[in-house]
């Protein structure tokens, strides 16, 4: 019998949290819950989880702060954030921080757990659900490997630390050099979202991904180009 994904809600409302587990259950997914920020953290780091529902504002930590703390240390759990209408600059930098998605308060708990399902379907490696990789399975440029059997990404020697939204982002981008996406397509393709998602959130994405990328190699950065007015491509030829 096949494993049940496990999830950690986390908000300080228990309506919120009561409904969120009501509709991730009917789908099937293993759920336990956390009322502060601090708890939060102690579970993350003290379990495994394949995706975390995190509340932006919580008592103790907020959301940023679990976020980053679990980034710092390692933890690159999937995060969907939950955040109200008015928090556009706190959603960006929750993406900064190491947030994978967002859903807006109040939200559609079908939405959520379409979001829960996309971000899964791209992040867990389930042994023989997809047939093994065979040619392409290492990216090698100058300077930048992707080793997309054992999902690890090295520019000039040095290991770089994705989350699992960025990691398939870059190489998605990676495996179709010179392709110019837009926005919208890496949203469908990347993300999964067909009627839902903000062209934003692949903008944060791309700045966080060069960011990491340029602190070991500034010519694995410039890889990723931006196409004014239009999206990004894979560059290899860029310095």
């Amino acid at each position: 019998m096949e494993q049940q994904a496990k999830i950690l809600v986390v908000d300080d409302e228990e309506r919120i949290r009561r409904l969120v587990r009501m509709y991730l259950e009917r789908n099937a997914f293993d759920v336990e819950e956390a009322e502060d920020g601090q708890a939060a953290l102690d579970l993350a780091l003290e379990n495994h989880y394949d995706l975390i529902i995190l509340d932006l504002m919580l008592p103790s930590l907020d959301g940023r702060d679990v976020c980053a703390s679990l980034r710092q240390q390692g933890n690159e759990t999937p995060i969907i954030m939950l955040t109200a209408s008015g928090d556009e600059m706190n959603r960006i930098h929750g993406f900064e921080l190491g947030a994978d998605d967002y859903v807006v308060k109040p939200f559609s708990p079908r939405e959520l757990v379409m979001r829960v399902k996309s971000l899964l379907k791209r992040s867990m490696q389930v042994v023989g659900e997809k047939e093994p990789a065979a040619m392409g399975s290492v990216l090698t440029f100058k300077g930048l490997t992707i080793n997309m059997d054992s999902r690890r990404v090295i520019c000039e020697g040095h290991e770089v630390s994705l989350t699992p939204k960025e990691y398939e982002l870059l190489c998605y981008l990676a495996q179709r050099p010179e392709k110019v996406y837009s926005r919208e397509e890496l949203l469908r393709d990347v993300w999964n979202y067909q009627f839902y998602g903000d062209q934003r959130t692949v903008d944060t994405h791309i700045k966080r991904l060069r960011e990491k990328l340029g602190k070991a190699s500034e010519r694995a950065a410039a890889m990723i180009v931006t196409v004014w007015g239009v999206g990004y491509k894979f560059e290899v030829g860029a310095e």
